[in-house]
């Protein structure tokens, strides 16, 4: 497994997630960490439009997101980071298929307002959905 995903949105559980992504590919050779950060803006649109102010916002914590995850990173690792707007359970699955990911690792919760019982929807949704191994990290 050479190649792997980490979806990121600044939780506790995804920080998690990077601490192990970063210790398995460490001990694989030539293995790379693609971190994944998406805005869910559908969910914050209902119904509504954003004026360029609020979508430069949403971008900036977005990019600072995927700034502490980059730092994370020891020097020798190879890492790069993407980000994307839409629903986060769907753009993980599809971001995943189009990079043809080996592994994603991800936090069981994340900062979502909805929660599912005992795993975020999302995680949930990407381990019923994704075609690849899943580690989900607490």
């Amino acid at each position: 497994m050479k190649k792997i995903l980490v979806p990121i949105d600044g939780s506790a559980s995804a920080t998690s997630a990077i601490k192990e992504a970063v210790a398995y590919v460490q001990a694989v050779k030539d293995a790379e960490i693609l971190f994944l950060q998406v805005s869910n803006v559908n969910q914050l649109s209902i119904n509504a439009c954003f004026t360029d102010k609020v979508l430069d916002a949403i971008a900036e914590a977005g990019r600072a997101i995927v700034a502490q995850a980059m730092e994370m990173v020891p020097e020798g690792v190879m890492a790069s980071d993407f980000n994307m707007t839409g629903s986060p359970a769907v753009a993980i699955v599809d971001f995943a298929e189009e990079q043809k990911v080996d592994m994603i690792v991800m936090g069981s919760r994340g900062l979502g307002a909805m929660k599912g019982m005992l795993l975020g929807s999302v995680s949930q949704y990407v381990l019923e959905n994704a075609r690849c191994p899943i580690l989900v990290v607490k």
